[in-house]
């Protein structure tokens, strides 16, 4: 009984191994085919305060907490990365559709060490780091996708036809451009393209180690004065 289950467990440790083979090989593609910024040196940690609000309720991958935890990292679904997409994509309509007499200019604190303050017209800037941006990290194919798609407005029909590929093929290239373009737009440094409220209000994160080492604290009190004191009448 015992020569039999043996060769049962070996049968069912190897099956166990080549399945997470299998999910590592996987992995590395899809890390691969998504990618990450070329100019992130640090890689950006991803929590769940960032991602529970962008995810799928209905994903089956992150099964709503927007975050996959592999082997030694915690990387962000796809359904956060998508999110990330249309919501950009959303505000780049906004700011093209608006009508030019609507747009103003507004100033900004750079985060640098002189902080000099700049204007600049924030709608004209968001359009122009959103095409930019999206161009400098696709592919050839996946930019005539992102050009006749997203930029002229053709839908799936119009665009299979013009680019000579069929539905699976057009709706996988959607899929794949929002999820690399997702990341870019958040992990882009020094500045990034989302969220959008501290690309358009001017949101800067500082160091408090930096705040700590040159600025000294501010004395409650001075050393020669006396601490005040109130009168207090005296019990009858």
């Amino acid at each position: 009984m015992a020569l039999r289950v043996f060769p049962a467990i070996i049968d069912l440790f190897l099956f166990l191994a080549s399945m997470i083979s299998m999910h590592v090989a996987l992995t590395r593609e899809t890390d691969q085919i998504v990618g990450r910024p070329e100019d992130i040196v640090e890689p950006m940690e991803w929590n769940r305060s960032e991602t529970l609000a962008l995810a799928a309720h209905s994903c089956t991958r992150c099964h709503g907490v927007g975050l996959v935890r592999n082997r030694s990292q915690v990387t962000p679904c796809f359904c956060v990365l998508r999110s990330i997409f249309r919501a950009c994509y959303s505000r780049f309509r906004q700011c093209v559709n608006k009508e030019k007499y609507l747009t103003k200019v507004s100033i900004s604190v750079s985060s640098g060490s002189s902080r000099r303050p700049t204007w600049g017209r924030k709608d004209e800037e968001y359009i122009a780091d959103f095409i930019l941006v999206s161009r400098r990290y696709l592919d050839e194919d996946e930019r005539r996708v992102f050009r006749f798609h997203y930029l002229l407005g053709a839908d799936w029909r119009l665009c299979c036809r013009k680019l000579n590929m069929d539905r699976g093929n057009f709706f996988h290239f959607v899929y794949r451009i929002q999820q690399k373009l997702g990341r870019v737009y958040r992990e882009l440094e020094p500045f990034s393209l989302y969220p959008l409220d501290e690309y358009f209000q001017g949101t800067m994160r500082i160091n408090p180690d930096h705040l700590r080492s040159t600025q000294s604290p501010v004395p409650i009190r001075s050393k020669g004065s006396r601490p005040v004191v109130a009168p207090l009448k005296t019990a009858a």
